[in-house]
């Protein structure tokens, strides 16, 4: 294990001192996932977070937990056998790996939702927000670890109302999908219209029952924090006061933030910062602090271990 974190069984002596617990999943099998020799998507981004949050010290501040194991029933209800199958098929042990990833963020959500813990990161590769019913990998992505957790909650919580936020670089197109219709899930995305895949036009506001929950918002290449903040504040404020959610998940790609090898945005640690702030606020109106961010994108490790440290610290 690369990080000794607080153990599980200390949680109920520092809450009863008052003191809000943070999660962390971590689970050396997201190391194992391999493409090919200095492909972006890469074990040292999860290498260097793991690092600095011990370097930092902020590893005796949180606790660790453990991807849950029965997780096909809940991957079932975003992706269909016959692409579950092809994956298992095409790439062998990662599918293993990206099932081990929607454990992770499921066993966040059981923590948060019971109220043993405030809110969790999700320290996770493969990323999912790009995965469809394909049958083959999609931008990195396997498995939409974060659409599980979304109905992960409704079905073994009962909770009504979700709000994913998605601040990668690259649209979500596969959260997109899941939830196109579906007025129970609102996906705000800020993102690079013009970058991979392609999607996220802000016209495509939802169909049928769900049209207004699903909020594209495009960024130029080259801002910096004052215009994703300023998206925030007047595209996803306004929603989340009508919608009033019940959770809160983050799709955290931080392939938004500055000098990211595959992403134009100039966004800083201090916007990042911001952001979480800002949705820790609306958890507090709204879901009792309920959040649980998952890592997306992020590919300057040094970069994103920064940009993730000031997340979970904040």
């Amino acid at each position: 294990m690369l990080l000794a974190v607080s153990p599980a069984s200390s949680l109920l002596a520092n809450r009863n001192t008052g003191q809000s617990e943070t999660g962390l999943v971590f689970d050396k099998i997201y190391l194992d996932h391999w493409i090919e020799p200095g492909h972006p998507e890469s074990p040292k981004r999860l290498i260097h977070i793991m690092r600095e949050l011990e370097q930092t010290g902020l590893s005796k501040r949180i606790v660790n937990l453990e991807p849950a194991t029965d997780v096909l029933p809940y991957l079932y209800l975003i992706h269909t056998r016959e692409h579950v199958g092809q994956i298992k098929s095409r790439y062998g042990y990662t599918h293993d790996v990206a099932v081990a990833v929607a454990g992770g963020v499921i066993r966040a959500v059981q923590e948060v939702c019971k109220g043993r813990l405030k809110n969790a990161f999700c320290a996770t590769r493969p990323p999912g927000h790009h995965a469809i019913n394909s049958g083959r990998v999609e931008g990195f992505c396997f498995y939409n670890a974060v659409a599980v957790g979304a109905r992960y909650a409704q079905t073994e919580y009962n909770f009504e109302k979700i709000l994913i936020v998605d601040w990668d670089y690259h649209h979500g197109n596969g959260t997109e999908a899941v939830f196109y219709d579906d007025p129970s899930v609102l996906y705000f995305s800020t993102h690079d219209f013009y970058a991979y895949p392609g999607t996220g036009d802000p016209a495509r506001r939802g169909e049928g029952a769900g049209e207004g929950y699903n909020i594209n918002v495009h960024l130029d290449c080259g801002v910096t924090d004052d215009a994703i903040i300023n998206a925030f504040k007047e595209k996803l404020l306004p929603a989340v006061h009508k919608f009033k959610p019940d959770l809160i998940l983050i799709s955290a790609g931080f392939d938004s933030r500055e000098d990211d090898l595959l992403g134009c945005f100039q966004i800083t640690d201090t916007g990042y910062v911001e952001l979480t702030r800002m949705l820790m606020a609306l958890a507090d109106d709204y879901c009792n602090g309920r959040i649980v961010s998952v890592l997306e994108g992020g590919y300057n490790p040094v970069g994103l271990a920064k940009a993730v440290i000031a997340h979970i610290n904040t």
